[in-house]
């Protein structure tokens, strides 16, 4: 728990002396009649506790004067019957001592707790917009209406989403660890979906054998759903019904990663259902590898994150040019493609996103803090996807030897102090990949 305790001291070293900040896990979410969705915690909450249990509440005091800092849990008492039927609890002082906290009380006790705290502290940091607006709400309220005793609430709140936000974005070395694993997990399971791969299946046999790897291997839940998109459904970019069979001829693009402690990977593969490219497929697919390597090269600290997509289009609004995707008459050279946005129709979204604790993690991509801003640049410590694409759908002008392509190559990607490092290790080359499927 060392690693969570120095998050917590590294909070409340940026609060204001004496302030006090809360946070609250997510709810249980009910499914349909006594059945509720598996359970996951809200991110920050975990980020700063390391505990998983619902109906859980973490409060940080800052130090002021001789008054320490303190971290204080709230969580669910132990009760011997609901763990029958449910399962274990800690309870809030088995919590304490396992986990680190300089006190903790039951959840019954926040409302009673949190009003003593804030009597007299100078500010609140919460996540504003949320579950707890009504409750801070309420907590200074009570504290007012004491205010003919002398004391009074917090003056002022600060949204303390900003704050953790940032310090997310740069990934310890154990959470390095943890996101190299998820993606190692991920990675093979993408090798099991090729190997599984044949005409007749349907989609959901493929998301199986997916999901299969992931569980086997101790990851606890898919970072998302998987997308196994067959043939045109390639080219709808969030496919989820994976239920199409799939044909010969047809390529197979699979999106999916796995959640490992909190943490996910996110990995995209596409492929022939035949285990052959054919010529078409092939070029389209060599130059998003292309454009992804573009991509690759531009991940270095110092560099803006805003050149990845760059480097991207680039390479893309070439090959959409050369292949015959854009009229060169019409849409002129590379850049005019790229200034008149050209390329929309077969590229429409950005090639990189911040990975951590959520699959589209947290992490400001400009600089706030400086005049304009202007892409931030990359650091150690970062984690992002790396993901080009193309996706051909029929149209006038556009030649049908394509008609029906969607090719999307994702890789996890850690900046480095002397570059990258390429957590995901799934196959990509034409030749890599068809010789994983021979069946010799």
């Amino acid at each position: 728990m060392a690693n969570h305790a120095a998050r917590r001291a590294a909070v409340m070293a940026q609060m204001a002396p004496g302030s006090v900040a809360i946070l609250a896990t997510a709810p249980e979410v009910a499914r349909n009649s006594d059945c509720d969705y598996p359970y996951r915690h809200d991110s920050a909450f975990y980020y700063l506790s390391g505990f998983t249990e619902p109906d859980s509440a973490l409060a940080l005091v800052a130090a002021s004067g001789t008054a320490p800092a303190r971290a204080i849990l709230f969580c669910r008492a132990k009760n011997t019957e609901r763990e029958i039927w449910d399962g274990f609890r800690h309870g809030p002082e088995a919590a304490r001592a396992a986990f680190g906290f300089d006190a903790a009380f039951a959840i019954e006790e926040l409302d009673v707790e949190m009003a003593r705290l804030l009597t007299d502290a100078p500010a609140i940091y919460y996540p504003m917009g949320g579950s707890l607006d009504v409750q801070v709400k309420l907590w200074r309220h009570t504290v007012q209406q004491k205010a003919r005793s002398g004391v009074t609430p917090p003056a002022t709140a600060h949204d303390i989403t900003g704050m953790l936000d940032a310090m997310r974005l740069l990934k310890d070395p154990e959470e390095q660890t943890v996101m190299r694993r998820a993606a190692a997990i991920a990675s093979a399971a993408h090798v099991r979906a090729m190997r599984a791969t044949r005409p007749g299946l349907h989609e959901y046999a493929i998301e199986a054998e997916l999901l299969y790897e992931f569980r086997r291997s101790g990851a606890q839940f898919p970072a998302y759903t998987s997308i196994v998109a067959g043939g045109a459904n390639a080219c709808i970019l969030h496919y989820s019904a994976n239920d199409a069979v799939l044909h010969d001829g047809e390529l197979l693009l699979v999106d999916a990663g796995c959640e490992l402690d909190g943490y996910a990977s996110d990995i995209t593969r596409t492929w022939p259902v035949s285990g052959r490219f054919s010529a078409p497929q092939r070029d389209l697919y060599e130059l998003v590898l292309a454009a992804q390597q573009a991509s690759l090269d531009m991940v270095r600290p110092g560099l803006r994150q805003s050149l990845i997509h760059e480097a991207a289009l680039l390479v893309l609004a070439q090959g959409m040019l050369d292949l015959g995707l854009l009229d060169r008459q019409k849409s002129g050279g590379v850049q005019d493609v790229i200034a008149d946005k050209a390329y929309m129709p077969f590229y429409m979204h950005g090639t990189s996103h911040w990975l951590g604790m959520d699959v589209h993690d947290v992490g400001a991509y400009r600089d706030t803090g400086a005049e304009g801003k202007p892409w931030r640049p990359l650091e150690a410590g970062m984690v992002l996807t790396v993901e080009p694409g193309i996706y051909v759908r029929p149209a006038p002008g556009v030649p049908e030897h394509f008609w029906n392509i969607g090719i999307r190559i994702e890789d996890d990607v850690l900046v480095t102090p002397q570059g990258h490092e390429i957590f995901s290790s799934a196959p990509k080359s034409v030749a890599e990949i068809e010789q994983l499927m021979s069946p010799d």
